[in-house]
């Protein structure tokens, strides 16, 4: 979101606010809420989420967002994607008569109940900014009104390239890495048990494959998070695993640019890989339904069918790229949803909805 976030500070209809909460304050994934203060943006509240269950957290987040909201005074609340704390930002909002602007909505992905979650987002939402003509299309079966409605592209993929960190600085950051797995794997099950088997498959399928070097990076906050974080950081001293509890994003695109395959199941694999033509091995069923390019090869988790794919892209030492075009790119995300915020009018016919058949 920074090119969004961007263009919001740079028009002068707008003013911008940023509260943070959620997974970018937990110290085990890295607490990113010190990237965004060491990049410099203005953080204008933080609101705690700290609770086991994520039920309660919502509850306790919805209540002191609605707090934060009657102190900032904001006119539009924008969220992003299907996450708990997009929920509960958009229910306090949107009970507080405050307009919510969406992105992403639309999307199909099973993950643990994301997909339920992004829809529920979406009919609280009073503007929508979906990535694909896709998304814009089931929104409009949704019952939202056309007029919401503005295909703006991923921001994710805005100015991808050029935000990348060039080779040097990732050989500065990762010396001697070179034809190396992407691994990001995400919890599908609250089991830690579970998910610890299923992050040794991959590694295990990795070794197997031949690739001689992996960048590991933590999964999301998910329940069964524990066990893959678990089973990532038994792989301190092996040479062929590098393991990060989190990179800042220009580092992480740079990997995703350079990197012989991407393996796991984030949602990166298939919004930006095909940016940069990057070939994903996409396991198991968190992101089933959602729109992909032909260069993501879905597998079950099972260690031979892993292997089998990975070592297909690698070709013994002579790795195969993708080729086709993404299907989340739609030009400007950041100057078209900063414009359209610029350009809504706050009334009656905005925040009160209907369905529209």
């Amino acid at each position: 979101m920074r090119l969004v976030l961007r263009a919001i500070q740079s028009d002068p209809g707008l003013q911008l606010q940023i509260i943070v909460t959620g997974m970018h304050l937990d110290s085990r994934h890295g607490r990113t809420i010190e990237q965004i203060q060491n990049d410099g943006w203005p953080i204008d509240a933080v609101v705690d989420w700290n609770d086991p269950s994520r039920a309660a957290a919502v509850g306790k987040a919805i209540a002191a967002l609605s707090k934060t909201f009657k102190r900032l005074k904001p006119d539009i609340v924008l969220i992003v994607g299907d996450r708990v704390e997009a929920l509960a930002a958009a229910t306090a909002a949107h009970l507080d008569d405050i307009a919510v602007a969406h992105v992403h909505g639309g999307d199909r992905a099973l993950g643990q109940m994301d997909d339920s979650l992004r829809h529920a987002i979406s009919k609280l939402a009073h503007l929508h900014f979906p990535a694909t003509r896709k998304s814009a299309r089931r929104l409009e079966k949704m019952g939202e009104d056309r007029w919401r409605i503005h295909r703006a592209g991923s921001p994710g993929i805005d100015g991808i390239k050029l935000i990348a960190a060039s080779p040097a600085k990732l050989a500065r950051e990762f010396p001697g890495l070179k034809q190396f797995a992407l691994v990001v794997l995400h919890p599908m099950d609250a089991d830690d048990s579970l998910e610890f088997r299923r992050a040794a498959m991959i590694s295990n399928a990795i070794r197997k494959a031949g690739i001689s070097r992996a960048v590991v990076i933590y999964p999301n906050n998910d329940p069964g998070s524990r066990g893959i974080i678990r089973k990532w950081a038994s792989l301190s001293g092996d040479p062929r695993f590098t393991v990060r509890p989190d990179v800042p994003r220009d580092i992480f695109l740079g990997l995703l640019c350079d990197a012989v395959v991407l393996v796991g199941n984030s949602s990166s694999g298939i919004i930006e890989a095909a940016s940069f033509h990057t070939p994903v091995i996409d396991i198991g069923d968190r992101q089933l339904g959602r729109e992909r390019c032909g260069d993501v090869h879905s597998v079950p988790y099972q260690a031979d069918a892993i292997a089998r794919a990975i070592g297909q892209i690698w070709n013994n030492g002579h790795p195969r790229r993708g080729k086709c075009s993404n299907p989340y790119s739609g030009g400007n995300a950041g100057s078209t949803i900063a414009q359209t915020l610029a350009d809504a009018k706050i009334n009656a016919k905005l925040l009160r909805k209907i369905i529209s058949y």
